[in-house]
């Protein structure tokens, strides 16, 4: 499975002839181009630097064979579209071409009492072959080979990172959700989280518009 890293928590995963892109939100440039060579768009929350409703409701417009995957207000945002928008929640499984797909989690991680937390999913792709957990540090009860681990946000914390990383005990660690932080603190983070620091695992920091096989 190919995957590219696009800007902050922006994917995209192609296996055989499928694709999909995970959270093409605003704080992603290329997040459009991303989406109109998509089969399926998975959203894992309603928050903007994940999903761009605009965008994606456009995409659904112009694309009849388009079709997206989210929470309850990812879907209520965007409505039916011919039964192409799909609510999801934890223990759902779906197809996207020969890629498996299951969700997992159910809320947003804390940023403040008096924040709303809105639901939110993380998606299992390819028998465990990748993990996008959103905005959780969620555990999926299932073997990870490769976790995309978020590393800035009004929400993070390196300890918790380098717990959450230990009870999911990937194979390696891809830093998404980083556009928080500098170059340095990219890179100190990588080196506090990654194989010669706090969890043993390999940690790989990708440029956006990187591709690499998994």
């Amino acid at each position: 499975m190919k995957l590219t890293k696009h800007a902050h928590a922006c994917v995209t995963l192609e296996k055989d002839n499928a694709r999909l892109v995970i959270d093409p939100g605003t704080f992603t440039p290329d997040a459009g181009a991303a989406v109109a060579g998509a089969d399926a768009v998975l959203v894992t929350h309603e928050h903007i630097d994940h999903f761009d409703e605009q965008l994606v409701a456009a995409a659904l417009e112009s694309r009849p064979e388009l079709h997206v995957y989210g929470t309850a207000a990812v879907a209520a945002a965007l409505g039916s579209h011919g039964g192409r928008v799909h609510s999801v929640v934890a223990g759902d499984t779906f197809t996207v071409g020969t890629l498996d797909v299951s969700v997992h989690g159910h809320r947003h991680a804390l940023i403040h009492a008096d924040i709303p937390c809105p639901d939110n999913v993380g998606y299992l792709l390819d028998g465990g072959a990748v993990y996008h957990p959103g905005d959780a540090y969620f555990a999926p009860d299932a073997a990870v080979r490769t976790l995309l681990l978020p590393t800035s946000g009004p929400w993070t914390k390196l300890g918790e990172a380098a717990d959450y990383v230990r009870s999911v005990e990937p194979e390696r660690i891809i830093q998404i959700h980083e556009l928080m932080l500098s170059d340095l603190g990219q890179q100190s983070t990588a080196n506090i989280l990654g194989e010669n620091g706090l969890t043993g695992t390999p940690i790989t920091r990708l440029a956006p518009g990187t591709s690499i096989q998994l």
